[in-house]
């Protein structure tokens, strides 16, 4: 069995997808699988999966689009490493990253998610600099002390537990903040979650994808206010409601306060 298994999903990512996965076949480390799972695809992603014939690849083929959550929960299920990483069709790994993640987890038996700092890179590759909350939030208490307040862990950065991830599928009514939410159940029931403080990813912001068209459209308050009442509901329905919890809470309504105030300005700013 495989030291590691990296999650990849794939939809109509054709324009980057080579890169993405040259970057994982390419790691210092090489006790792994890498998961294709390509979710209904439409566009030339599965000619260049096939185009690989390396038997560290194994290709899972969704035949409709069934959705980044379904897809992540079908491949988490099927993956066969002791520790998982998750990887997207648009951004780049540098070559330490598995070796340094899968060794912080050999040596950190009390963690269950590590993540790592990322470089924003844009459409052409460029370097745009990084995420102050990426930098600012490292260690397992700062971030279980902001994780209530906002999400400050990118997702395709991570390297969990399998055994971990295979307890706590994604939520399938948590589109689009799928990895938020996963975050939030972890920490409330006493997982611990922290980063390695250096760059490991290549993180890519363009005009498809889903960070931007959604944050272009949504109020981003409203989408976090809903997101915790969601977890929240969860929480109480399962009876472990807690501590963590009522920090959430708290930050909820404040969310709430702040996109009604976003949402007014933006009313009385109308021509």
């Amino acid at each position: 069995m495989p030291k590691v298994s990296v999650i990849l999903p794939v939809y109509n990512a054709e324009k980057y997808l080579k890169q993405a996965i040259d970057s994982v076949l390419l790691q210092a480390f090489n006790d792994f699988e890498l998961i294709l799972i390509n979710d209904g695809s439409t566009d030339d992603s599965e000619t260049i999966i096939l185009g690989y014939k390396n038997q560290q690849i194994r290709y899972i083929k969704n035949e409709k689009n069934n959705g980044l959550i379904y897809s992540l929960n079908k491949a988490v299920a099927e993956a066969q490493g002791e520790y998982l990483a998750r990887m997207d069709a648009d951004d780049i790994c540098f070559p330490e990253r598995l070796e340094l993640q899968s060794q912080w987890l050999n040596e950190h038996p009390g963690t269950a998610i590590v993540g790592s700092f990322n470089i924003i890179i844009d459409e052409s590759g460029a370097e745009m600099g990084y995420s102050e909350k990426d930098r600012d939030f490292v260690s397992a208490a700062q971030i279980r002390k902001r994780m209530p307040v906002e999400n400050c862990l990118t997702h395709p950065s991570v390297m969990g537990r399998a055994e971990v991830f295979k307890a706590y599928p994604y939520s399938s009514s948590q589109k689009n903040i799928e990895d938020y939410d996963l975050w939030l159940r972890l920490l409330a029931d006493g997982y611990v979650i922290e980063k390695i403080a250096k760059p490991l990813l290549y993180y890519r912001v363009h005009q498809t994808s889903v960070t931007q068209s959604k944050l272009r459209k949504t109020n981003f308050f409203l989408k976090h206010f809903r997101c915790k009442q969601r977890y929240l509901a969860a929480r109480m329905k399962s009876g472990k409601f807690n501590a963590f919890d009522l920090r959430v809470a708290k930050e909820a309504m404040l969310d709430l306060g702040r996109a009604a105030g976003k949402g007014a300005k933006k009313f009385l700013t109308r021509k």
